[in-house]
């Protein structure tokens, strides 16, 4: 090779050279640009400081502060700001180059200043708020309340039902209502001589107050010969045979109390029957009072399921002295089945008497009549039954006692109850169905109160009769 040879080889190496140290003069110079950016991000962030806005400052390139620095002379320049224009002498560009690279723009807008984040704003625009001291509020201390004492269980009321031993001589008054044809008696008596019509008026009241023919015909042919034996008698001495007549036809001899001793410790059982309207349920209610006041524990069976609110009136009694009921839910359950429940419930609970009451049926209808004797029957599964009684109507009459032949033919009658004996003139009726049974009247209603029932007392009704 010759020297032209090498030569066109050394050019391209020495502009390959060239490139490599412009390219780094200008690398350089970049890495200086940016160099404070950097060192600004590897700062750590200052704490905001409440301080009032600074005046902004103008920033001014340093490719700008060093062309300024060249226009000044060398000895007003310090020694210190010369060493920035040595450095840009000393590079091998000139400054047509460079401003080549890096044209001159306007005059640089100031920066504007850091926008301060947002919270920082707020805390700059708004002022620290005035702490207002709270008003001092005085501490009511309150005293310690005792505790409550704890609610006592409130014990039913129940009402406390008059003794039978007052309720006769109360009642007193209200049955000589029943008893007007013994002021009649005695009216007739007193006048000395009768004659025909006389004893026919006589017999005629005795009829139409339910004596009954045969007690009338008897009561007749007794006075008719007092009158003769004691011819111009008094009004005490003709008062005194009537007063023994009439008890001989009340017939005092009989046993008018209830059995209300059951089998071998088993409550008794008093079973109730009649027809519509004679006051059955009510007189269960007021039966309940009347051994309640004797200290007797009491059980009512509310058989009457065909009339609706049988079983409610009867509840209603129960609950004002304390008495329980057992009923069915079921409209128009089997009346046997209530009756026997009743019965089971009663033994189970230790109680001394339980009352079942029937539905009324009247004494034509053999369907309802062997009802009433299937209730006997199922009633009797658990223990006898003590008592049967049949409820009367006293102002019926001798049409209650049709009722009653057609009832103890069904069931064995023990005993009479004779209700609304105050309100008729009809108080005969005594006699008359207690020799057509053969059972004794044991107790009458003689009024609407919870306590106007009472047992029967002949020598209280034949005194009321002549009083």
């Amino acid at each position: 090779m010759n020297g032209s040879t090498y030569l066109w080889w050394l050019i391209p190496l020495v502009v390959a050279a060239v490139v490599i140290v412009a390219g780094l003069i200008l690398w350089l110079r970049g890495r200086g640009k940016s160099q404070p950016d950097e060192q600004q991000l590897t700062q750590p962030a200052e704490q905001p400081q409440f301080e009032p806005p600074k005046v902004e400052q103008r920033t001014v390139s340093p490719y700008k502060q060093a062309m300024e620095r060249a226009k000044q002379p060398v000895d007003a320049t310090p020694v210190e700001a010369a060493e920035p224009e040595a450095q840009v002498a000393s590079e091998p560009v000139d400054v047509a180059a460079s401003q080549a690279e890096e044209p001159e723009q306007a005059e640089p807008q100031p920066a504007p200043a850091a926008a301060p984040s947002e919270p920082q704003a707020k805390l700059e625009s708004t002022p620290e708020p005035e702490t207002v001291a709270a008003p001092e509020v005085e501490e009511k201390v309150e005293q310690a309340q005792p505790a409550p004492a704890p609610e006592q269980p409130v014990q039913p009321q129940y009402e406390v039902p008059e003794s039978s031993a007052g309720r006769m001589v109360r009642l007193r008054g209200r049955l000589a209502k029943s008893g007007s044809f013994g002021k009649l008696l005695l009216s007739v008596f007193g006048n000395g001589n009768l004659s025909v019509e006389d004893w026919e008026d006589i017999e005629d009241t005795l009829i139409m107050a339910d004596l009954g023919v045969e007690a009338t015909d008897e009561l007749m042919e007794e006075l008719r010969t007092q009158s003769q034996i004691m011819g111009n008698a008094s009004e005490q001495e003709i008062k005194a045979v009537l007063r023994q007549k009439l008890l001989e036809l009340v017939q005092p001899q009989l046993d008018r109390s209830l059995n209300l001793v059951g089998e071998e410790g088993k409550p008794a059982v008093i079973l109730t029957v009649g027809v519509n309207g004679t006051g059955k349920t009510t007189t269960v209610g007021k039966l309940a009072r009347l051994l309640r006041a004797e200290d007797k524990t009491v059980l009512l069976g509310a058989a009457d399921t065909f009339r609706a609110a049988a079983a409610e009136q009867l509840t209603t009694w129960g609950e004002r002295v304390g008495v329980p009921v057992v009923s069915s839910e079921k409209e128009g359950a089997d009346p046997a089945s209530v009756a026997f429940e009743a019965v089971k419930t009663g033994i189970d609970q230790g109680k001394d008497v339980v009352i079942i009451d029937t539905a009324g049926r009247l004494q034509n209808k053999s369907d309802l009549m062997a009802e009433l004797g299937k209730i006997a029957r199922v009633a009797a599964k658990n223990t006898p039954i003590t008592e049967t009684l049949l409820v009367l109507d006293a102002s019926t009459g001798q049409t209650g006692m049709q009722q009653a032949k057609l009832f103890a033919e069904v069931v064995p009658i023990t005993g009479i109850v004779l209700t609304k004996l105050d309100g008729t003139a009809k108080g005969g009726i005594v006699v008359s169905v207690q020799r057509e049974l053969g059972v004794p009247v044991k107790l009458v209603g003689l009024g609407e109160g919870p306590d106007d029932l009472a047992p029967f007392s002949p020598d209280d009704f034949v005194e009321a009769l002549l009083s």
